[in-house]
């Protein structure tokens, strides 16, 4: 299993609505991904973006990041994303009161 972090910039003075806004419509997209486990939105402060994401491997997050979902980005908020992937090796989550290890996947490492 792995973390995939995506990083960028929302749009200057964009409000949390906004960005909610914008989000919403790719959850459809992302719903239908067979191969994503889950995707957290994210924002930050200073317009900082993104999400996180669980996927069984490397290759099915590049799959589900490509060239043409860069091009999305970019042309939606304006930013390049920045990629960077990491070993999930285990996730505590108390809602399901329960502790989960996964066995190496991949070392981490940053996307080109």
């Amino acid at each position: 299993m792995i973390v995939e972090y995506v990083q960028f910039k929302y749009p200057a003075g964009w409000t949390r609505e906004q960005i909610l806004e914008d989000a919403r419509p790719t959850a459809v997209k992302w719903r239908a991904n067979k191969e994503l486990i889950r995707k957290h939105y994210i924002a930050g402060e200073n317009g900082a973006g993104g999400a996180f994401y669980i996927w069984p491997s490397k290759e099915a997050a590049q799959r589900g990041h490509d060239a043409a979902w860069r091009a999305n980005i970019e042309k939606r908020t304006g930013s390049t994303p920045v990629i960077t992937y990491f070993d999930l090796m285990m996730i505590v989550d108390n809602e399901a009161g329960t502790t989960t290890e996964f066995p190496p996947t991949v070392a981490a490492e940053a996307a080109e």
